[in-house]
């Protein structure tokens, strides 16, 4: 393979640029679901950190959620801070989803000459007041071309969490999922279903035509039963074997077309006490494709399919496919270097992001990433 000036100009087997020998080289990794939180939470994660992270594991391209920065990326002025606090802090490529909260809906045409790849949504309380839920009937009176990204959970299927995390996942039940997806059938925009985690969200995405949905490594790796601590809470919950299962099979089907980090950290404070007050989000963002591929292999799934699921339907989502995610002439030339049959420990002090607290402390995964090639210094993108 050869590249100039960042971009592929012949695929060559018997020469390249660099030889990494027998290890395999993948598409640079594109994440589409990473909080950055910077400007305004920039003590939970920030610019430099989160690409820091992501570069080390792989991904050369993520997409920043609308929120939990302040001010939201809700607004044409909002994206646009968000753009100047990137400046010079980037270690990866990155672009942009915006939000929509009640209010704002004419900032949407707007938002979209400015190039943000979709607009995401809450069916339910964000966590956050700045980015309070809208209702659906709103989104019935949007035409977009881009994607609308929905966190679909139906508020009256939703209890109130107890301190333990029985009372926490029975607070969220999975029919929440399932009936909160039922009534984005028929909406006038291209709709995406965030971090599906039960058997019942992936029944109703594939009841629904037209629907596309993703995952988590953290729903494909965990089941209720290694819950330990507060480290583990994020929402929807982490759920039973049978959910997990249902997952991969979904990921299987086609029903799920990838897997992202939604990489949502916060500091170490937020993460301790019970499950009622602790926040619900999971650092994963440098170990995405390590924790995935463990599950895999043991599933009989191949690097084609890591590939589809950690590069080239993110990219497709994000309208970002016609340079990334995946090696052909004329795209960048953004390559992740990769052994399969390595190790990655674990250690949370150890992964680049802002702070060290992750449910994965101490696990051995399967694979290990050797290099990561492209897009340093990052750029800031828009979608096609």
């Amino acid at each position: 393979m050869h590249w100039d000036r960042g971009v592929i100009v012949a695929i060559d087997q018997e020469a390249a640029d660099q030889d990494y020998g027998d290890h395999v080289v993948l598409p640079g990794l594109v994440d589409s679901h990473v909080h950055v939180n910077e400007p305004g939470r920039t003590d939970w994660e920030g610019f430099t950190t989160a690409t820091r992270a992501a570069r080390a594991g792989g991904t050369t391209t993520i997409v920043d959620m609308p929120l939990n920065s302040i001010p939201p990326t809700t607004t044409v002025s909002g994206l646009e801070a968000k753009r100047r606090a990137a400046l010079g802090q980037l270690s990866c490529d990155i672009a942009f989803w915006g939000g929509i909260v009640p209010g704002s809906i004419d900032e949407v045409p707007g938002l979209v000459t400015a190039g943000v790849c979709g607009f995401k949504v809450f069916l339910t309380d964000s966590g956050v007041p700045e980015f309070p839920p809208v209702d659906v009937g709103e989104l019935g009176a949007l035409h977009l071309a881009v994607p609308l990204l929905v966190h679909a959970e139906a508020d009256e299927h939703l209890g109130t969490a107890g301190p333990s995390y029985t009372e926490y996942l029975a607070s969220r039940p999975p029919i929440s999922e399932a009936v909160a997806i039922g009534r984005l059938s028929g909406l006038g925009s291209p709709v995406h279903v965030l971090h599906v985690s039960s058997a019942d969200a992936v029944a109703a995405v594939a009841s629904n035509p037209g629907i596309t949905a993703e995952t988590c490594p953290h729903y494909l790796t965990f089941t209720d039963e290694d819950v330990t601590g507060p480290e583990f809470k994020c929402a929807p919950p982490i759920r039973s074997r049978e959910h997990r299962e249902a997952l991969w099979e979904g990921l299987r089907t086609g029903v799920l077309s990838m897997v992202v980090s939604d990489h949502s950290p916060s500091p170490p404070e937020m993460k301790t006490g019970d499950f009622a007050s602790a926040w619900g989000g999971i650092s994963s963002l440098q170990i995405r494709l390590p924790a995935t591929w463990t599950g895999a292999v043991e599933r009989g799934f191949g690097l084609k399919d890591i590939v589809d699921w950690l590069a080239l339907a993110p990219a497709l989502l994000a309208g970002l496919d016609d340079r990334k995610g995946s090696i052909e002439v004329g795209k960048d030339a953004d390559l992740t270097v990769f052994d399969p049959d390595g190790e990655t420990i674990v250690k949370g002090s150890e992964l680049m992001h802002r702070h060290p607290v992750t449910p994965y402390e101490g696990m051995r995964l399967r694979g290990r990433v050797i290099d990561t090639l492209g897009a340093a210094p990052g750029r800031m993108l828009a979608r096609k």
